[in-house]
């Protein structure tokens, strides 16, 4: 042991009582506006479907087809690998999984559409399918059957159909609360929002129906979809969607890109309208920083491209999804949309991908974080955070069984938790 240093100060401690009372409004409002992320499972895709086809099959019927196609254009692991270019020693892991997934939960979230996929409808036509999506939601969530996350896409808040939009979503929560009330996977999404008084319009909107039937505030959120320019650059020239998630005053869930009618609003031409236009990556560079800390999860766009016709014309339309999935998954946008039941194989078979490849690294990685190892890489609290972050959608989506996990980390599901979210708890390990 060396000599023990003398330790000397020259400020009085009012000095730092001081500065702590001059900095507690923004201790507040960093608590308020960045709570960070929720700690609850985030689906890897969003499953639109409009609100006249909804039946209670619908679910199943998606499965099957998925299935169909995978028997008929990637009947085993090689199959796949081969159309894709699955690395070979994961091949077999990932079809197995695609195949399970399809047979247990093919889709993850479904939105009910009464928007663009609906149309304009006669008043009592848009009102029975309302009241039939409500009953048939709840029905799903009684018997087992429900997708993990579950709702509808109502139209927006603009002039020409703000009262259709209201009506819509008031008789769906209605049937909902008379069917025994509001699931725990219910997610609302408002279209096309231009302005952050739309989103303020509807809060007020969801508080009043809350207020109705004596329900916690805040129980209702919802999903802001980004479809005009206007939502990613103000008038201004302030970040519009930053505002926009402020105006939700907490309800917002998410943050939606819209592909085609973004591509359109800035001019791109239907033939360059895709997830991956310099267009859009700037867009959801926008929305991911605008997100980034709140809560607030960002979701990807879609492909118009549909695997069918001609077993060529299945392969290349899998590869563009499969390429779009993997590289919105590198950019941190780990959710997206997909618009037909054949979309479903590539779906997850990129996740799957993505995540088994980069499992022994980050389970490795973790595990000597927090054996204070060392190693190649010195990782940080924040690297640890997105390596417990990672290994949990995996293992939320069905890419990663949790066991696999705990035997290369010999960390458990809750030591995960504590590290990927302060909202979760748990372990508090200091960097090495």
């Amino acid at each position: 042991m060396g000599q023990q240093e003398k330790v000397a100060t020259s400020l009085a401690g009012a000095v730092g009582a001081e500065i702590g009372a001059s900095l507690t409004a923004v201790d507040a409002e960093l608590a308020r506006r960045y709570p960070g992320d929720p700690g609850t499972r985030q689906p890897v895709h969003t499953v639109y479907v409009p609100a006249d086809t909804f039946a209670a099959t619908t679910l199943r019927t998606w499965g099957d087809q998925a299935l169909e196609a995978l028997d008929e254009h990637a009947p085993d692991a090689a199959a796949l690998a081969g159309v894709l270019g699955i690395p070979q020693e994961l091949a077999e892991p990932v079809h197995d999984r695609v195949r399970a997934k399809l047979e247990r939960e093919p889709v993850e979230d479904l939105r009910i559409d009464f928007e663009d996929g609906y149309g304009p409808r006669p008043d009592a036509e848009e009102d029975e399918a309302a009241a039939r999506a409500a009953r048939l939601v709840a029905d799903a969530y009684g018997n087992g059957t429900a997708a993990p996350y579950m709702g509808i896409r109502m139209k927006c808040m603009e002039a020409a159909v703000r009262e259709r939009g209201i009506r819509t979503t008031d008789i769906f929560l209605t049937g909902l609360m008379r069917a025994g009330g509001l699931p725990d996977g219910l997610v609302l999404t408002l279209p096309k929002v231009t302005y952050p008084e739309q989103v303020s319009a509807f809060v007020r909107l969801l508080e009043a129906f809350e207020e109705a039937h004596a329900l916690p505030a805040g129980r209702l959120g919802f999903e802001i979809q980004i479809e005009t320019s206007q939502s990613i650059l103000a008038a201004d020239g302030t970040a519009a969607v930053a505002r926009m998630i402020d105006a939700a005053r907490g309800r917002a869930t998410g943050l939606h890109y819209g592909t085609f009618d973004y591509s359109a609003c800035v001019g791109v031409s239907p033939a360059y309208q895709t997830s991956d236009h310099p267009a859009a990556d700037h867009a959801k560079a926008v929305m991911q920083v605008a997100a980034a800390g709140t809560g607030v999860r960002v979701c990807d766009g879609s492909t118009n491209v549909l695997p069918v016709g001609p077993a060529q014309q299945v392969h290349d339309a899998w590869r563009l999804h499969y390429g779009l999935t993997r590289r919105a998954l590198a950019r941190a946008y780990y959710q997206g949309w997909d618009m037909h039941p054949r979309h479903l194989p590539t779906r997850y078979a990129a996740v799957y991908t993505f995540y088994r490849e980069g499992l022994a690294q980050a389970a490795s990685r973790l595990a000597a974080y927090v054996a204070k190892a060392g190693g190649d890489v010195m990782d940080e609290p924040a690297t640890a955070k997105a390596l417990s972050g990672y290994l949990l959608r995996g293992i939320d989506c069905g890419a990663l069984d949790a066991g696999e996990v705990t035997g290369l980390t010999g960390l458990t599901r809750a030591d995960l938790d504590g590290f990927a979210s302060p909202r979760r708890g748990g372990l508090t390990v200091t960097a090495p």
